[in-house]
């Protein structure tokens, strides 16, 4: 059985590193670990993974964020998978730091990139993971904030919440979302 794994993120030097890129931070991490080499294809950076007889599509929009869903339609298309079968990990401000959500749907909460993938799939019935990135700005200040890079603070537990979040997303693929929501919302 075969899955997409699209983490979100902007791409560019200047991204790197930032809240905003969580999503292809927690991608990178699942590709490094399990063998994967990324390719640049069409709409995004693309890496195969193979856990426990799964195969894992990981994908880094090249879209920018704003245009998430065009990759995401891209390779649902292309892989022959439904949005069912795809699990889109993304930042989220109304979570603090570190904190993980999986959910079955819902909505945009705001964010530009689940709002384009909204609009392009016509359904908000797609998995995604959400990780907290907190919302310690300033009024007007949410764009900086997002497009920031993380404090020290949270550089001492980023490495260890990028990989409870990519463990998240192979439960997603071995247990189904159901029973991975449990493991994931509980930690």
């Amino acid at each position: 059985m075969k899955f997409l794994i699209a983490g979100l993120g902007n791409i560019g030097f200047e991204y790197n590193n930032t809240r905003h890129n969580i999503g292809f931070d927690v991608v990178n991490f699942l590709a490094e670990k399990h063998g994967g080499i990324w390719k640049t294809s069409r709409y995004a950076d693309v890496a195969e993974i193979r856990v426990k007889g799964k195969t894992l599509v990981l994908i880094k929009p090249s879209t920018y964020m704003n245009l998430s869903g065009n990759a995401v339609r891209y390779w649902l298309q292309e892989e022959k998978l439904t949005p069912a079968q795809c699990l889109v990990i993304t930042d989220d401000l109304a979570l603090p730091f570190g904190k993980l959500r999986m959910r079955p749907k819902g909505s945009d909460g705001g964010h530009n990139g689940l709002k384009h993938i909204q609009a392009i799939l016509n359904t908000d019935q797609y998995p995604r993971l959400r990780f907290g990135v907190g919302s310690e700005f300033s009024k007007g200040k949410q764009v900086d904030y997002v497009l920031g890079v993380w404090n020290e603070e949270e550089l001492k537990t980023l490495e260890a919440r990028i990989e409870k979040a990519a463990e998240g997303c192979v439960q997603f693929v071995q247990m189904g979302l159901e029973r991975a929501m449990n493991i994931v919302n509980a930690s």
